[in-house]
């Protein structure tokens, strides 16, 4: 297991959003601390990476794939060459990968995004909002568009969604992936930090209303790194009040009960792991954890950053999925010795 630029690091879990704990009177000093700490930080912020056009999506091919269960999945198919396709997180939509999308069209890649069931344009299916179910999706994407030797890639949830494919669809991923690249993302254990009350949040109105204030940004200050830009909490907070309320308690409710684990020691494609050092929703320690779980994993850590990858280190990303185009199931590297601690390196 390749662990460079990789350290240990002890991070506390704070997976539901900021913004859902702020429809208490708790919550709304919540805000105003996140405030606080927003422009204390003002001096180490920077300035935004990405050219401001980029958060719109590539001009191509717009397509809507119908799954088994009945969900309409809003499709984009961008550019020509390898292909890779990307999973979006929980409360986003396919534009949250656009910065990463426009550098893999640049390059001379073909990028493949889509809405998952319940977010954006897409619908969501008798079956509902479960862990298996997002393994399907991707597994149904990949089919309508025939697409062969494909990069598999998650953020956040869209992780757990290439990791239930990988789990409950071996043989998709196996006869039409190339590689994997899990982004800030986790395969189980989150039940101890998405509390059932958070439910209640989710739907308040009040979060919304308060999330839409101008508090509303500094709300997502924990979801970026030390450097925040503040054009990605904006953006972030934009995305997160357009998910429907049932959406997010469904996809929550999900992922709490979620356990992929015990099916990551048999995965066969190259997987790359991608983290941000300062990522306080899925910390540094479940991507360990998942180093450790799959014999063909290599873990890379990106320095200052959080939990929004796509937008704070879009051109980290994009090069590690270009790089994945290139993998094959030979390069599977030695898994760490026996013994090793987990969330520890090796």
């Amino acid at each position: 297991m390749d662990m460079s630029r990789t350290r240990a690091l002890t991070i506390p879990s704070t997976t539901l959003p900021v913004a859902a704990r702020a429809a208490t009177a708790a919550g709304a000093l919540g805000a105003l601390a996140g405030m606080a700490l927003l422009r204390r930080s003002r001096r180490r912020a920077t300035t935004d990476p990405n050219d401001p056009a980029h958060y719109d999506l590539p001009a191509g091919e717009n397509r809507v794939v119908r799954t088994d269960d009945g969900a309409e999945l809003a499709v984009s198919d961008v550019g020509q060459g390898p292909a890779v396709v990307l999973a979006h997180c929980w409360m986003g939509a396919r534009e949250v990968w656009a910065p990463v999308a426009h550098r893999l069209v640049t390059s001379g890649h073909r990028v493949v995004l889509y809405d998952q069931r319940g977010h954006g344009s897409s619908t969501v299916g008798s079956d509902g909002f479960t862990i298996p179910r997002l393994g399907a999706d991707l597994a149904a994407v990949l089919e309508a568009l025939d697409l062969r030797e494909a990069v598999l890639a998650g953020h956040s949830m869209g992780g757990m969604t290439v990791m239930s494919l990988l789990a409950h669809h071996p043989d998709v991923a196996r006869d039409r992936g190339r590689a994997a690249v899990l982004v800030a993302t986790a395969a189980g254990g989150l039940a101890g930090s998405m509390p059932r009350r958070a439910e209640n949040l989710l739907a308040s109105p009040a979060v919304d209303r308060l999330l839409r204030s101008g508090y509303g940004p500094s709300l997502q200050r924990a979801v970026v790194g030390a450097r925040p830009c503040r054009d990605h909490l904006v953006r972030w907070r934009d995305v997160m009040v357009a998910c429907p309320a049932d959406t997010r308690i469904g996809w929550l409710r999900a992922m709490r009960d979620m356990d992929l684990r015990p099916a990551l020691a048999s995965v066969e494609l190259p997987v790359t792991i991608l983290v941000g050092s300062h990522d306080r929703v899925t910390p540094p320690r479940f991507a360990w954890e998942l180093a450790r779980l799959m014999p063909a994993a290599r873990l890379r850590v990106l320095e200052g950053h959080g939990h929004t990858l796509p937008f704070e280190a879009a051109g980290d990303v994009a090069g590690e999925l270009a790089e994945a185009t290139r993998a094959t199931r030979a390069t599977a590297s030695t898994p760490p010795p026996a013994g090793v601690p987990a969330g520890q390196p090796a």
